[in-house]
């Protein structure tokens, strides 16, 4: 049973059989009758002008970044934990020439500022002057539900007041939501109203909600037409993607109901994880279907090598820190018995 990531989830039955009845065209002409579906679909839900079907979140954000920062030398303001900036490969530097400002992502539950946030204050003092000498200040992003800070969804009045600082100021606000529909679910909130303030926003489709390739990227007409000729120099377009869609359109119709079930079975797998003596685990922080646990005298390595012996597959950051994420194809008793054989591997008891 594989816990490292929900992007390991394979497609469902549904998926398997769409595929194959699948009406294709040629996307990169326009013709895919099941990829517009999906990115329609996608659209309306999010009450969203326009979408665009790219082969991964990566992808998306780093059109998204790219159009919106359409001159070298703009800048990004984002957390320094964001997964754009992590685990994208500098991208925005590398491929687009834009700059990111990287302010701290905050990890304290007591502070003013939510979790996975970004405070509103330095979001303002670090917008740049129009000065020669600097790069020009352009976009905000965020990231929901944040990876590195445990899976926690950004409440919808922070991302509203973030929306209210970059209007005033004349920017534009991306949303990273690979995992955006798992926020949705932990604050009961329609995906509509979590992004309405925002620009631009990538919906990945291939983690938690189990499709095998994709991500939609959602905003303005206008917009959308400028991403489809990013998407088309960064190779990302494809020909009859419309297999790849429907499995899109089932994610979106059939997955998306069913992730409360994943976080009630990380929410039990960390309340048990908690009472092993030598681990600990933010509670506060588990909200959706991510887990980090802490090993205090280390060992996390060694801890997911014993446990893939046993069949079990987690990860470990580094040598104290492990992370589970739970998906529709581990349930509740697979997570009883993760705790149980974390606890003997650890303890040497049951």
């Amino acid at each position: 049973f594989d816990f490292r990531s929900d992007t390991v989830t394979k497609p469902t039955t549904t998926m398997k059989t769409k595929m194959v009845e699948s009406e294709v065209g040629d996307d990169v002409f326009g013709d895919d009758p099941t990829v517009i579906a999906l990115e329609e679909e996608c659209a309306r839900l999010f009450e969203k002008e326009a979408g665009l079907f790219v082969p991964s979140g990566t992808m998306g954000n780093l059109i998204a970044v790219m159009v919106h920062c359409d001159s070298r030398g703009s800048e990004v303001i984002l957390g320094s934990k964001n997964h754009l900036v992590v685990y994208e490969q500098g991208g925005m530097s590398t491929i687009a020439g834009v700059h990111p400002r990287q302010l701290k992502t905050e990890e304290e539950h007591d502070s003013s500022t939510p979790v996975g946030g970004i405070s509103l204050k330095e979001i303002e003092e670090n917008i740049r002057v129009d000065d020669v000498h600097f790069p020009r200040t352009r976009l905000v992003c965020l990231e929901n539900t944040h990876n590195l800070c445990g899976g926690v969804a950004l409440p919808v009045d922070y991302i509203d007041k973030v929306g209210s600082l970059c209007r005033a100021h004349g920017l534009k606000l991306h949303m990273d939501g690979a995992r955006i529909f798992n926020a949705a679910t932990a604050t009961q909130t329609s995906v509509a109203r979590i992004c309405r303030d925002c620009d631009s926003v990538s919906v990945c489709l291939s983690k938690g909600l189990a499709s095998p390739v994709g991500t939609v990227l959602l905003g303005t007409k206008d917009f959308i037409r400028s991403a489809r000729r990013m998407r088309k120099v960064l190779g990302g377009g494809m020909r009859q993607a419309g297999v790849l869609a429907a499995c899109g359109l089932v994610s979106l119709r059939e997955m998306t109901s069913r992730l409360q079930e994943d976080h009630n079975n990380a929410r039990l797998l960390a309340e048990g994880l908690s009472q092993i003596a030598g681990v600990e685990v933010d509670l506060l922080s588990v909200q959706t279907n991510i887990v980090y646990f802490r090993l205090t005298k280390g060992g996390a390595r060694q801890l997911a090598a014993d446990l893939k012996t046993r069949g079990l597959l987690i990860g470990a950051k580094d040598d104290f820190v492990c992370r589970a994420v739970l998906h529709y194809m581990v349930t509740a008793m697979i997570s009883y018995e993760t705790w149980s054989l974390t606890t003997f591997s650890l303890t040497g008891q049951l």
